[in-house]
């Protein structure tokens, strides 16, 4: 076999792992600098507030909120209008307000959930 081959694979390699190193050495300077660079920003942020300097809801409850149910504004139906309905002829389509404002409740015999025990009968 012929020596120079050999010779020129090892020179090869050896730059070749001169880059490799060098690549690394600049990749955790990298890291290194990225990790001091958070290091410093989070000391120039405030510090999180204790457990008794956390703001509290006054006596009365949530200042300025409002709770009530809404109904669903229906979507006409293809059979209704003879064809299908692209979105920009649905228009706005927001809810309006319920006459019936009590909380609604699960049935009397029935967990709400499935396999939560009810009658399983659907009724």
């Amino acid at each position: 076999m012929d020596a120079t081959w050999y010779e020129a694979a090892g020179a090869g390699s050896a730059a070749g792992i001169a880059v490799i190193v060098v690549g690394g050495l600049i990749v955790a300077a990298v890291l290194v600098w990225a990790v001091r660079l958070g290091i410093r920003v989070k000391q120039s942020e405030p510090r999180t507030p204790r457990g008794g300097e956390h703001p509290t809801l006054p006596e009365s409850g949530p200042v300025h909120e409002e709770r009530h149910r809404r109904e669903p504004t229906e979507v006409p139906r293809a059979e209704e209008t003879g064809r299908r309905l692209t979105p920009h002829e649905l228009g706005s389509l927001g809810s309006r307000r319920s006459d019936d404002q009590s909380r609604p409740r699960w049935d009397g015999g029935s967990s709400g959930s499935f396999g939560g025990g009810g009658s399983g009968g659907g009724g």
